[in-house]
């Protein structure tokens, strides 16, 4: 089982990087916020019961986000304005990111953003690593017809 300090040990060690691979899936820095401080705050409100608490919190932070961007979706339609804080690559990276499925888009943050394996995807995820490499191979592909040449 895992105590309170566990929590905040993986706050300080992992909080930036699970922010930054929300990010990524979201594109957006509120939501990415939002889900972050959502999965820490239940992560101390079950800390009893959580056998792997990294694992858990990214579970979470990830199903937090998608129910977050679902919701936006419902309010309105997906706006692809960009952000002035971010370069012109970057903003397109983001943009194309938004057009994958949510799965793929989860898939490569993780793996690539993250530096995820396709094992510890695949249980953050909660799916096969079978799986994971197939999204991930669809998102590769998606990329590269969206932004265009072999680097995507």
């Amino acid at each position: 089982m895992t105590d309170v300090f566990a929590i905040e040990r993986l706050y300080k060690e992992d909080g930036n990087r699970l922010w930054w691979a929300l990010l990524g899936y979201t594109g957006n820095r509120d939501l990415a916020s939002d889900a972050a401080a959502e999965a820490f705050a239940r992560a101390l409100q079950a800390a009893d019961t959580i056998l792997d608490p990294a694992g858990w919190v990214w579970r979470v932070a990830f199903r937090v986000a998608t129910a977050e961007l679902r919701e936006a979706h419902r309010r309105r339609p997906a706006s692809q304005d960009g952000s002035y804080e971010f370069d012109d690559r970057p903003l397109q990276v983001m943009i194309a990111l938004r057009r994958l499925s949510a799965r793929q888009r989860a898939a490569f943050v993780l793996f690539y953003l993250d530096d995820r394996t396709t094992e510890q995807v695949a249980s953050i995820l909660g799916m096969a690593p079978a799986t994971v490499s197939v999204h991930l191979h669809r998102a590769r592909e998606r990329l590269r017809a969206i932004l265009g040449g072999d680097d995507a």
